[in-house]
C-alpha cells in the first residue's frame, strides 16, 4: 500500500477505551464544504484516505456522503471503528463504491460496557466482515492488546471467531487470513506519544511525513495518526495548500530528523510506538 492520508472526519467517540489515547480537544466534526477542501488538498499525497485520527467515524451523519465524495476524487478509503454502529451503519457502508477497508478494534469489548452481550456484538461484527468480504471489500478484525491487562476475552472472541468462521486459517506475519478478504490481526498494546508521558528517545525514525500525514478535525496538519492533541502543528489545511504547509521550516526539519534518525520534536520523543519500531 502506498502513502496514507489520515482526515480525522469527528474527533467524537461513543466509547472511552483505556487503549484510546482519547484527546481533550474540542469536539468537532466535519462540515462537507471542509471535508471536500481538505480530501482535495490531500489526494496528491495518497490514493489511501482514512477517516479518523482520533474519534469513531461511524457517527458522522454525512458518512455516506463523504464517502462518496472520496470515490468521486478517486480515493480508496480505509475506516478504522469500534463496531457498535455496523447494525446501523453497516448496509450503507457495503454499498459505498470508494470503501476499500474496514478494521474493527474487538478489544474494545473489554474495556467498555456496551449494553450488549458479547455474543451479540460478535455476530454483528462477523456478520459485516462476511458481508463486505463478498462486496469485495478487505474486513480486518484486531486484538491490538497483547501485553496490556485486558486480553481475558481473547480466547472467547477467538472461540466464537472459529466457530464463525470455518475452515483453515493461514497464518500471516500479522496474524490470520480467516477467509478471502478476511483478516485477523494482532497487536501490541502501545503508550500513544504524548508531552507528559515518559522519554523514550530520539534515536529512531517514522513514517511521519514519509509514508503519511494527518489532518485533525479543525483542519491542523500533523505528521502522524498518533497525535492526538495536534501537539506538532505544521499548519492547516484549511488555509494552506498542502505543498505549503509540507515545505515549511518545522516540517522540513522533522523529516530530516526521522531520515538522520535523530527526532527533533518533543513528542516523537515520548512515542511509546516508536519504541516497538
Amino acid at each position: 500500500m502506498g502513502r496514507k492520508a489520515y482526515l480525522e472526519i469527528t474527533n467524537a467517540c461513543n466509547l472511552s477505551c483505556s487503549f484510546c489515547h482519547g484527546t481533550n480537544r474540542k469536539i468537532k466534526q466535519l462540515t462537507e464544504e471542509e471535508f471536500v477542501l481538505a480530501a482535495k488538498r490531500l489526494r496528491g499525497f495518497s490514493d489511501y484516505l482514512y477517516f479518523h485520527l482520533m474519534g469513531e467515524p461511524l457517527l458522522h451523519p454525512q458518512l455516506g456522503r463523504f464517502l462518496e465524495i472520496a470515490g468521486e476524487l478517486g480515493f480508496r478509503v480505509i475506516l478504522t471503528t469500534n463496531g457498535t454502529l455496523l447494525q446501523k451503519r453497516g448496509e450503507g457502508l457495503l454499498q459505498a463504491k470508494a470503501l476499500h477497508k474496514v478494521s474493527i478494534s474487538l478489544h474494545c469489548y473489554e474495556v467498555n460496557s456496551l449494553g450488549i452481550g458479547l455474543d451479540e456484538y460478535l455476530s454483528h461484527c462477523f456478520g459485516f466482515c462476511k458481508a463486505a468480504a463478498d462486496k469485495g471489500i478487505i474486513a480486518v478484525m484486531r486484538l491490538w492488546n497483547l501485553g496490556g491487562e485486558d486480553t481475558k476475552l481473547n480466547g472467547a472472541i477467538l472461540d466464537k471467531m472459529h466457530g464463525f468462521f470455518e475452515g483453515d486459517w493461514k497464518e500471516i506475519y500479522s496474524g490470520f487470513r480467516v477467509a478471502e478478504r478476511i483478516y485477523l490481526e494482532w497487536g501490541r498494546k502501545f503508550d500513544w506519544p504524548d508531552l507528559e508521558a515518559d522519554y523514550v528517545g530520539e534515536n529512531h525514525s517514522c513514517y511521519g511525513l514519509r509514508e503519511q500525514v494527518g489532518v485533525l478535525s479543525d483542519g491542523t496538519v500533523v505528521p502522524c495518526c498518533l497525535d492526538a492533541e495536534g501537539s506538532i502543528k505544521l499548519g492547516n489545511i484549511f488555509e494552506s495548500e498542502l505543498d505549503e504547509i509540507l515545505s515549511s521550516p518545522r516540517a522540513v526539519a522533522l523529516k530530516e530528523s526521522f531520515q538522520r534518525r535523530r527526532v527533533c520534536e518533543e513528542l516523537c520523543r515520548r512515542c511509546g510506538f516508536a519504541s516497538e519500531m
